[in-house]
């Protein structure tokens, strides 16, 4: 039976992986303290991130993430770059979602609020409020409304309607 929010949607059934969910966020949450005591890099206590995603080490205190974003599968975050002797600090801001097997290049600021769609490289800042695609990354959409982890303000409502329809 799915279960009940406080506003009273439904929510999807936990199938699969989901039923471990637990064990995984105490496996981030373990990955997260490694990376931010031993490695030095800023990563706010609230991000959540794939087991899978990489973030330089070869600069690491360049790796900054703010509160409630997510870093998806396969996700690479720079810090540097050998061929042109850069070693710069690669920011992404509060509530942003970075898409599974994107690329975020040194130096970049990925602004509040901000989706990177999946495989996009992004070579250029991001303003807030935008969602960037493609290769290199280009604004396909400003002035976009997400919640925490980059998650749309009508996700919720999508997610009961598919559930209540007995989808999930």
């Amino acid at each position: 039976m799915p279960d009940e929010v406080a506003a009273g949607l439904k929510k999807a059934r936990r199938r699969g992986l989901n039923r471990f969910s637990g064990l995984r966020n105490g496996l981030v949450a373990l990955r997260r303290a490694f990376l931010t005591r031993v490695w030095k890099m800023d990563l706010h206590p609230t991000m959540q991130m794939s087991l899978s995603a990489r973030f330089d080490r070869t600069f690491p205190i360049g790796v900054h993430v703010g509160a409630h974003s997510y870093v998806a599968f396969e996700a690479r975050i720079l810090t540097h770059d050998r061929t042109r002797g850069l070693y710069l600090h690669t920011r992404i801001g509060e509530n942003c979602f970075i898409g599974g097997r994107s690329m975020i290049l040194p130096g970049i600021e990925i602004g509040d609020n901000s989706i990177v769609a999946a495989g996009a490289i992004v070579t250029k800042s991001v303003p807030p409020r935008s969602i960037v695609a493609g290769n290199p990354a280009v604004i396909v959409r400003s002035g976009i409304e997400v919640g925490p982890y980059g998650r749309f303000l009508t996700a919720d409502a999508t997610e009961d309607a598919l559930a209540s329809s007995g989808r999930t």
